[in-house]
């Protein structure tokens, strides 16, 4: 099920609202629990199982590494968690790729699985792994009523695409809460920007990308504009479902951490990663890269560390060679930061913003590519390979088309509004005005977003496919 859908927007989700709101304080873990099973039986029935058993065995071992922390059979059952739970992401996620290269390789036939992904176990997955180590850790003791854990791997705000909430972030919100109309209030608000940005824009963008697809007459500048309209479009769609993510988790009492913080406004491609998907780059900081010695440890060993947790990054984003090639240049362009370019970019102004913005252009270029023949026409085409021109009547018409969303856009990445309404709001007049338009904005607002869902096409989150 869609967030950004007629069915959540006016049946579930109001559904889930009300018997939560009447439900007693002990039984609205189980009552988000039942919710977040149906929402994601809605598509795929069949996975609800596989959560399920996920779930059990995450219950079962946190039990058994605490039971017998500081024992041998502590780290065997945390072991066993690891490969139990990566094992079924390798199976999903990863096993025909690593069938296909394999027959490349050697030549055989080994027939492909096809298997069907299941939604959002890359993030679900993650969550388990991050409980049952901060377990082993003695971060956090085991969860000992499974309908609480079961509610924090399940729950539906951030089940299908993050952010990746740690156990350890809401175990205490899990037992108790706060709940308050001013609470709710913030979290509608969030939620309805979050839907603005990806049924107005990110949605908006995407027709672009498939127009550009489809082109059989493109330029220099058409290739830029697909680059600019892609990289912006996944932004505001991933950055959209966090906002989503969170304004639900605040209507049913929780507070997740951020996810995005106008990461292309960064000065370095190091400060875009602390600005961009934050949950993913702390969690493989924390789980990956310490774990395999971070930084301290010699100048050869911090390089491997490196180059580990960036292959692992893009190859968590897909199994396709290009999400890994993704993560490697990531990992070289941050590799070349830490070793020199850092302080140098510091003491720019300007230039550090572009640098960043190119190379940000560039890789999303490789992230959307589906094979190497893809990536390398259309790094040619932002350079005029293959005596493409510059600019065509074709490309205008895009250019022209699409100029008001790719301005909104650009400014929606920047802070500016948001500092904007801070000021206004500093001042008791202005802080007035805004108590009365801001209802009546986000009541237009979800009026045509519903105007647009009643006749639009099924556009799933980017990131479903994670």
């Amino acid at each position: 099920m869609l967030f950004s859908s007629i069915p959540f927007l006016y049946y579930f989700l109001p559904a889930v609202v009300l018997l939560y709101v009447i439900a007693p304080k002990c039984i609205k873990n189980s009552v988000l629990l039942l919710a977040s099973l149906v929402f994601y039986a809605w598509g795929e029935p069949k996975y609800v199982v596989l959560m399920t058993v996920t779930i059990i065995l995450g219950y079962v071992l946190g039990l058994l590494i605490e039971k017998y922390q500081g024992k041998k059979l502590s780290k065997l059952f945390l072991i066993l968690s690891l490969v139990i739970d990566l094992g079924f992401l390798a199976y999903f996620k990863y096993a025909d790729f690593f069938i296909s290269n394999f027959n490349a390789v050697t030549g055989i036939g080994v027939p492909l699985l096809r298997i069907a992904l299941p939604v959002g176990i890359s993030f679900y997955t993650f969550q388990i792994l991050s409980y049952t180590v901060d377990v082993y850790r003695g971060g956090v003791a085991a969860q000992k009523n499974i309908i609480n854990l079961a509610t924090y791997i399940s729950l539906f705000p951030q089940l299908i695409a993050g952010p990746i909430v740690r156990y350890s972030d809401i175990a205490l919100q899990l037992e108790t809460r706060t709940h308050s109309f001013e609470k709710v209030a913030v979290g509608i608000r969030r939620f309805v920007i979050g839907l603005g940005k990806k049924i107005l824009i990110a949605d908006v963008l995407a027709g672009l990308g498939t127009s550009f697809a489809e082109s059989a007459d493109k330029s220099v500048v058409f290739f830029w504009l697909y680059s600019i309209s892609y990289a912006l479009q996944i932004y505001f769609d991933f950055s959209g479902y966090s906002d989503m993510a969170i304004g639900l988790g605040k209507m049913f009492g929780f507070d997740f951490l951020e996810n995005f913080n106008y990461p292309f406004i960064s000065g370095s491609i190091t400060e875009f990663w602390r600005r961009w998907h934050m949950s993913l780059g702390t969690w493989f900081r924390d789980y990956v890269y310490i774990p395999l010695g971070g930084n301290r440890c010699s100048k050869l060993r911090n390089i491997f560390n490196i180059f580990v947790v960036w292959m692992l990054t893009g190859f968590w984003h897909g199994a396709s060679w290009n999400f890994i090639l993704w993560g490697v240049f990531f990992g070289i362009a941050l590799l070349i930061e830490k070793m020199w370019l850092l302080k140098h970019l510091k003491k720019m102004k300007v230039l550090n913003h572009i640098y960043v913005l190119v190379l940000v252009l560039f890789s999303f270029v490789l992230f959307a590519s589906v094979d190497l023949s893809q990536l390398g026409a259309n790094v040619g085409g932002l350079f005029g390979a293959g005596g493409i021109p510059f600019i065509n009547a074709e490309t205008v018409y895009y250019l022209r088309s699409y100029a008001v969303v790719l301005v909104l856009a650009i400014i929606g990445a920047t802070p500016l509004v948001k500092t904007v309404a801070t000021k206004i709001k500093e001042k008791a007049a202005g802080a007035k005005i805004m108590n009365v338009l801001e209802p009546i904005a986000l009541v237009a607002l979800i009026l045509v977003m519903t105007a647009y869902l009643v006749d639009g096409s099924f556009s799933p989150f980017l990131y479903f496919r994670f």
